[in-house]
């Protein structure tokens, strides 16, 4: 593992972080679910476009960098250190549009790119449904050909930013009787076309993040079509290959957030208590591990080595590495963790200034790492491709 940057690494990691510095707001962004929240995050992608760090990783020939791992790395760990705001366009940048630029002919590629690259078009996926997360090709959202356009009728769930998207890339089935990893279609839907619903999904720690959609008669152009019909699987694997980059420069999230709980634990007088400093230790130790280890997969793949199935074990350990440090927040909070962020109690423990913060950073963090055992592939499933594909246990055999 090689963690010395070239001379040109360098200087990109110096030019993004002076211009970080320069451009990051002073004070946070609108959130998305108030008034301006869209308009103030789609501004600030816009800057990005403009500054040419929107997609650093797409070729250059698309409006990209030709970035290397190593670069796409630094700007994500610039990113994070630098607290700028958090992407809203990620799905459309880090997957739509390179399985576009691989799979897309030039005409689709003019029509949705430009947008998608400065924001003007917000992307979602629609890949789960109620009866197909894990087992992704037992979808069942139909789409019937009628002339030259595709009748959609069906419902995705768990969509990600569905609420304010204006396309979306999506699975759909389009022969019922071929063999169900043969029979799927992936097209661009435009999700103003009449007939498609969307209902927001609030979350446990609050965040109306995700949401249903129900498509009923949905008329969408044959055009918008990727690759070959009935070849949609092949397409949807190189989509979720593409995920590969987008967790990069998370583990300085992860040690920005435990200097946070420090912080926190201090705040609340827990700092000389030897079991919570025990257990702080353990957690530098976690992030650093993780840290180290993301730098080895980025190694791996730069000298052009797959990951393999020891991709899993890096899923398995930084979800419950996330699990882990949340959960001491909320244990340092203690018996204020369950009062409102406004109640004396809590601005008498952590400051009248901090106290709001602090409390919903650490309930909202709480909450939605439940869901990082969850999504990405379950625990359960990488603990199985754990130990029949890495360490060569037989298969349970089945009834």
């Amino acid at each position: 593992m090689d963690l010395n940057l070239t001379t040109e690494q360098q200087a990109f990691r110096d030019e993004i972080r002076g211009w970080l510095e320069a451009n990051v707001p002073s004070t946070p962004l609108t959130p998305l679910t108030e008034p301006g929240g869209l308009d103030a995050h789609r501004a600030w992608e816009k800057k990005l476009f403009e500054a040419g760090y929107a997609a650093i990783s797409w070729p250059s020939a698309y409006g990209g960098r030709d970035a290397d791992l190593f670069s796409q790395a630094t700007f994500s760990e610039e990113y994070a250190r630098a607290g700028a705001p958090q992407r809203i366009n990620t799905l459309g940048l880090g997957l739509a549009g390179p399985t576009l630029i691989a799979f897309g002919t030039p005409e689709q590629k003019e029509k949705w790119l430009p947008s998608l690259l400065s924001c003007d078009d917000l992307w979602c996926q629609g890949f789960s449904e109620p009866d197909a997360g894990s087992d992704l090709a037992n979808i069942k959202t139909s789409a019937v050909l009628e002339g030259d356009e595709y009748v959609i009728n069906g419902q995705k769930i768990w969509t990600s930013l569905g609420r304010w998207a204006d396309w979306m890339f999506c699975l759909v089935r389009t022969d019922r009787d071929a063999p169900k990893h043969k029979g799927i279609t992936y097209i661009m839907i435009d999700m103003h076309t009449p007939g498609i619903e969307v209902r927001p999904i609030m979350q446990i720690n609050g965040d109306p993040g995700f949401a249903e959609v129900f498509f009923t008669d949905v008329r969408v152009p044959a055009w918008n079509v990727i690759g070959e019909v009935n070849d949609g699987w092949r397409v949807a694997m190189a989509t979720l290959g593409f995920e590969r980059g987008t967790g990069l420069g998370s583990h300085v999230r992860f040690s920005r957030d435990l200097a946070e709980l420090v912080s926190l634990v201090k705040a609340v007088g827990l700092d000389r208590d030897p079991i919570v400093r025990d257990r702080l230790a353990q957690l530098f130790v976690e992030t650093e591990v993780f840290r180290h280890n993301s730098y080895r997969t980025l190694s791996r793949l730069g000298s052009g080595k797959p990951i393999g199935p020891e991709a899993s074990l890096n899923k398995l350990y930084w979800s419950t590495m996330e699990t882990r440090l949340y959960e001491a927040g909320m244990q340092a909070l203690g018996e204020i963790a369950e009062l409102a962020p406004a109640a004396p109690a809590v601005m008498d423990a952590l400051g009248e200034a901090d106290a709001k913060d602090a409390w919903k950073h650490w309930h909202k963090q709480y909450w939605y790492s439940r869901a990082s055992m969850i999504y990405a592939g379950t625990s359960e499933i990488q603990k199985n491709i754990i130990s029949e594909r890495v360490l060569g246990l037989p298969k349970e055999p089945r009834g």
